[in-house]
């Protein structure tokens, strides 16, 4: 004799309370233009004086890449990549808020709020610690929250592969939103 297991309250995206997604991005560094094809190094919607920058087809900004892919992600919409092609010229040098607020914009016209976002930034070069505040206070202002529920870290790699050699920066993040209402 088979049972079926006993149906849980939330049985589906659409009737789920809560839903967490996760950002994920990397950019490879490489010395600013004219030397190199290194954009300016922006992080969270922040300029970081840099001689090195990532290599992208819009700002390069792994931050609100990886941020933009977590709301994205938790609402089971298509990631960045899908919405915002590099192969589209729309989004040569496009600044990275505006992929954001398309995801902010969908997140909400789900029924969701954010609860809190975490982000971990692994990169040797330049040091985060300094721009920290600015950063989490680009994003809370970008999503439209309170600092509380925006942590950025930055976290090195100890010299181990390309991120640890200052080839390239790697971003995770996560959120977490709530039904509103």
């Amino acid at each position: 004799m088979t049972t079926n297991p006993p149906k849980h309250p939330n049985t589906g995206p659409s009737e789920a309370r809560l839903r967490i997604g996760h950002g994920y991005d990397l950019h490879r560094l490489d010395e600013l233009a004219p030397n190199g094809q290194g954009r300016p190094f922006m992080l969270g919607g922040i300029q970081i004086p840099a001689s090195r920058g990532p290599v992208g087809h819009s700002d390069a900004d792994a931050l609100l890449h990886a941020v933009t892919d977590a709301l994205l992600g938790a609402i089971g919409e298509p990631d960045i990549g899908q919405l915002f092609p590099d192969s589209d010229p729309r989004h040569e040098s496009q600044d990275s808020s505006v992929f954001v607020k398309e995801a902010l914009r969908r997140v909400m016209s789900r029924g969701f709020g954010i609860v809190n976002l975490d982000a971990t930034v692994v990169c040797e070069h330049p040091k985060i610690g300094p721009h920290r505040e600015a950063i989490i206070a680009k994003i809370a202002g970008l999503l439209g929250v309170d600092t509380g529920v925006v942590n950025v870290k930055a976290k090195t790699h100890e010299g181990v592969d390309a991120v640890g050699e200052g080839r390239a920066i790697e971003v995770h993040c996560v959120v977490l939103l709530a039904a509103e209402g």
